[in-house]
């Protein structure tokens, strides 16, 4: 992300600016939430979406798998399966009917607040004299996702091409997953996360390729759901970029369960093998080669590689958007791009890969594009999550930057929680880090069933600066989860 500053209000700091005509390209949370604070300060807001609002967010990334993991965690529990196998068909049909219901809903809520939602593709302008720009719509390739029961719910398709006119514009075409060549989906056996809520049958053998965030979180759930998992990890530990004590600890915890995690391991190549049946048909494999020579053979295989902006075929670099050296828009603290009245939100930026940072983004364009008052995005306090058993959250500096802030740290375990012993939780922990003189928070990761909910006290303190003394005097309940947090609060007081 560019660090060049910015500033409160647009450059001609004028108030904020009643009627103007903004375009927004993509309808995942970077542009549905700036759609919605457009029309909130009375702009005239057009969404142009190819697939579905909600975007991969809602249709084939966060809701689909989190709703996955979750319906795996709740398997796991004592007396949450009633069968060897799970009904496979059964489980991806509820989860891409929950996908459509919230992209549903995202479509009426457009709706009511007066934002034309068009189906179609766009593809950027020029400029007239004016400086209103051109952005051209095209007929889309496939159908509209996230519909309700009748179709009069979706957006008309854009039939034929169309000019719409823009005051501003708004990019936030996401990203999609990145492919190899010698390991090319074919949406049976080798897939991508996006094509898993497809399958009929529960893998017998899924081999996951990349050991991030979504690697781990897919080859979690479907290790809780009755597949065998084998997990290959380029690195020489799973989840590389999140805190060591808490990947150890989610890495102990796959392999304790059965998973064969292939550490320091690079795939090169995925194919499908046909298997050789005497006087009858075959079936087939899938065979992932490693970069030292070894095969790995199991039933499907998950390619979680990473992901690539879908900033191609936009008409960017002749509208003289600047892309990074991976493809990515180049943008400031306030979405801005290098050209004239053009911001971007999202996974096409590359500044985090989240949800909450692209919907943040989006807000942080129209008010700066509109003339609101708005403060600048600060990516030290974006909390994330990690969706595996035990799931992780954090929020602000770790133990990498520990040292350079002259922090100091501790861990309280979460088994000697009281609520925790309640709920049979024997692994987990609350760490917190803060500046040693000032006793500042400046970060925290938890580790435990729910983190991600716990984790937003942290948040807050990370966020408004508070001190270790503030948090241990707020009361929390006792018995809970949350109690570790100032628990950790009051060891940091003595350092």
């Amino acid at each position: 992300m560019s660090t060049a500053a910015a500033t409160a209000r647009p450059d001609d700091a004028s108030p904020v600016r009643r009627g103007q005509r903004v375009v927004i390209i993509g309808g995942g949370p970077g542009g549905y939430e700036a759609a919605l604070v457009a029309a909130q300060l009375g702009a005239h807001v057009r969404l142009v979406e190819d697939r579905g609002l909600g975007g991969s967010a809602v249709l084939t990334d966060v809701v689909p798998s989190k709703t996955l993991v979750a319906t795996a965690e709740s398997l796991s529990l004592p007396g949450g399966r009633d069968a060897d196998r799970v009904e496979m068909a059964a489980l991806n049909a509820r989860v891409r009917q929950l996908a459509s219901e919230q992209s549903h809903d995202l479509t009426l809520r457009m709706a009511q607040k007066g934002i034309e939602v068009i189906h179609g593709r766009a593809r950027l302008g020029g400029l007239d004299e004016t400086g209103t720009r051109t952005v051209q719509v095209l007929p889309a390739p496939g159908p509209w996702l996230g519909a309700g029961p009748q179709d009069a719910d979706a957006p008309a398709c854009c039939s034929e091409p169309r000019d719409l006119h823009a005051d501003v514009v708004l990019i936030a075409t996401g990203a999609r997953p990145r492919r190899l060549a010698a390991a090319e989906p074919d949406g049976r056996r080798v897939l991508t996360w996006t094509q898993l809520y497809d399958l009929d049958e529960l893998p017998e053998h899924l081999v996951v390729v990349g050991s991030g965030v979504t690697g781990a979180e897919l080859a979690g759930a479907y290790l809780a759901l009755g597949s065998r998992v084998t997990l290959v990890s380029s690195r020489e530990r799973v989840l590389p970029t999140v805190d060591a004590d808490a990947a150890e600890l989610v890495e102990g915890r796959f392999r304790a369960r059965g998973m064969q995690v292939l550490s320091g391991s690079r795939a090169v190549a995925a194919r499908v093998v046909r298997d050789d049946a005497e006087g009858g048909p075959g079936g087939e494999h899938v065979e992932v080669e490693l970069a030292d020579g070894r095969v790995v053979s199991g039933s499907h295989c998950l390619m979680a590689v990473g992901a690539v902006p879908a900033t191609q075929d936009l008409g960017l670099a002749e509208a003289g958007v600047e892309l990074t050296g991976s493809g990515h828009v180049k943008v400031d603290r306030v979405s801005r791009t290098t050209a004239y009245r053009v911001y971007a939100a999202g996974d096409c930026t590359g500044v985090l890969p989240l949800a909450s940072v692209a919907a943040m983004q989006g807000r942080i364009a129209m008010r700066h594009a509109l003339g609101d008052a708005v403060s600048p995005l600060e990516v030290g306090t974006v909390a994330q999550a990690v969706f595996t058993v035990p799931e992780i959250a954090s929020i602000g500096i770790g133990e990498d930057e520990a040292e350079a802030c002259d922090a100091v740290s501790t861990t309280v375990p979460l088994a000697r929680n009281p609520r925790a012993k309640m709920s049979g939780l024997t692994e987990g922990f609350v760490k917190l880090f803060s500046q040693r003189r000032s006793g500042e928070v400046l970060g925290g990761v938890i580790v435990g069933r729910a983190a991600s909910e716990h984790v937003l006290a942290v948040t807050l303190a990370v966020t408004h600066r508070l001190t270790v003394e503030q948090v241990m005097s707020a009361f929390s309940v006792y018995p809970s989860l949350s109690g570790t947090i100032t628990e950790a609060a009051r060891q940091l007081h003595v350092r």
